[in-house]
């Protein structure tokens, strides 16, 4: 006999579940009290699927929604440090320029002589200063 063959008994029924041995009326109300017990499980599944679903759809969106937003701050954070490497770039202009200046400016104080600076001296001490 393979392993998984069954023998019915003719005492047990049909499907050997011993409802032969009982009143057709009783296995008849049996089956029918299981029946309603499995079809009620199916729709509470059905019904916790569904709800399931609905809620894997809103986060869906709200993942939809904040991958959007990721995009969107991305963008700003480019816009952002294209912004500042040109700040940077244009301080950094100004510093050189103005240490360009104090170092003329020291230059021509160091080589000087007279203790009047002359009006080409004048001009890049006002400018050091900052004032005009």
């Amino acid at each position: 006999m393979a392993p998984g063959m069954a023998i019915a008994d003719p005492a047990l029924g049909k499907q050997g579940f011993g409802l032969g041995l009982r009143k057709p009326a009783a296995a008849a109300e049996e089956l029918r009290r299981r029946n309603e017990v499995l079809e009620r499980e199916v729709r509470e599944r059905r019904a916790r699927e569904e709800e399931t679903r609905r809620e894997l759809e809103r986060t869906r969106a709200r993942l939809r929604a904040v991958e959007e937003a990721e995009e969107q701050l991305c963008v700003q954070l480019g816009e952002i440090e294209a912004e500042a490497v040109v700040e940077a770039r244009d301080y950094h202009r100004q510093i050189k320029a103005l240490s360009d200046e104090l170092e003329e400016a020291r230059r021509i104080l160091g080589s000087s002589s007279s203790p009047s600076p002359s009006s080409s001296h004048r001009r890049f001490l006002v400018r050091v200063d900052g004032s005009n």
